[in-house]
C-alpha cells in the first residue's frame, strides 16, 4: 500500500483556549491532504464537481492520540483502500515531526454521487488511486 503525505504547521488560530489544536481542525487537515493526494494521482476534485460527480464523505472515524500545539510541524498521511463497489476509504494519520508521535489515526469513508444523486464511482477511479 502506497502512502502519500503532506507537510503542515499548526497556526495560532487553530488552537483552542487550552493551547491545543481544536479537534474539529483535524478534519480540515485530513481533507486538504486527501485533495492533494487526489491531485497527485491526476484526479481534480473541483473538475469532478464541474462534471457533476461529487465525492462525499459518508463516515469519519478519528482516534485522537496526542495533542498538537501552535508551531508544531506535522505530516498528514493518506492511503487509499477499496471498501465496497460504491465506497472507498482513506486511512490517514497526523504525525508530529519533532518526535514522530502519532497525534491522530483516522479512517474516512466516501463515495461518489452522480447528478441523479446515486452512488457512481467514476470509471478507473480506484485503479488510479492504488497505482
Amino acid at each position: 500500500m502506497s502512502v502519500f503525505s503532506v507537510e503542515f504547521k499548526v497556526r495560532d488560530y487553530e488552537c483552542d483556549m487550552q493551547g491545543i489544536v481544536n479537534n474539529g481542525v483535524y478534519f480540515n487537515y485530513l481533507e486538504h491532504a486527501r485533495h492533494e493526494f487526489l491531485l497527485a494521482k491526476g484526479i481534480d476534485f473541483a473538475q469532478l464537481a464541474r462534471d457533476k460527480v461529487n465525492l462525499v464523505v459518508v463516515r469519519s472515524e478519528m482516534d485522537y492520540k496526542a495533542s498538537l500545539t501552535s508551531g508544531d510541524q506535522f505530516i498528514v498521511t493518506v492511503a487509499f483502500e477499496a471498501v465496497s463497489k460504491v465506497r472507498f476509504g482513506f486511512r490517514q494519520q497526523v504525525i508530529r515531526q519533532a518526535d514522530g508521535k502519532v497525534a491522530l489515526d483516522g479512517l474516512v469513508i466516501g463515495t461518489a454521487i452522480n447528478e441523479r444523486g446515486r452512488p457512481a464511482i467514476p470509471e478507473g477511479f480506484a485503479e488510479r488511486l492504488t497505482a
